[in-house]
């Protein structure tokens, strides 16, 4: 107990080491990432599900206002959404305590997993969730043929339905 109390006055203590750690880390991300950290941050969480007749994508961007959001759906199948996250404030770093929220530009490019009608998709953005539906087009649709298994010998007739 004796040498806790001495190395918390030598400056051992563990909030302490966690400072310099974290300094160490900006250190090298400031070298090394160049400023990448920040912009990881800001790429939003996405979800892609199948639906019946649709693609659903979500995506996490809070803190985005609705005009500075872009969405793109290339020839080839890309959706790209784009966004700024605008420094409302400005503060200088020297009045900061502590700051954990990124502000910035981020891209986010994904692959769209089926032959979509691009022309009828639609997005709608809530508390921070962006929603973006696409119909699969009539060529997907007719893509996928339903195969029924029948047992040996039974004749294709009966399995009409």
């Amino acid at each position: 107990m004796k040498e806790m109390v001495q190395n918390n006055e030598l400056g051992a203590h563990p909030a302490h080491l966690a400072g310099q750690t974290r300094d160490l880390r900006s250190l090298w991300n400031y070298f090394f990432d160049f400023g990448g950290e920040s912009v990881d941050r800001l790429q939003p969480k996405i979800d892609v599900m199948e639906e019946k007749d649709s693609v659903s994508v979500v995506a996490e961007i809070p803190g985005i206002k609705e005009e500075n959001i872009d969405i793109k759906i290339s020839d080839d199948g890309y959706l790209t959404i784009c966004g700024e996250k605008e420094h409302s404030t400005e503060t200088s770093s020297q009045n900061s305590y502590f700051q954990e929220i990124s502000y910035g530009v981020f891209k986010r490019t994904i692959p769209l997993p089926f032959d979509l009608d691009y022309n009828m998709a639609d997005a709608e953005y809530e508390n921070g969730v962006l929603n973006i539906k696409i119909p699969k087009s009539k060529l997907q649709k007719q893509k996928f043929k339903k195969v029924s298994v029948r047992k040996k010998g039974m004749q294709k007739q009966n399995l009409q339905a």
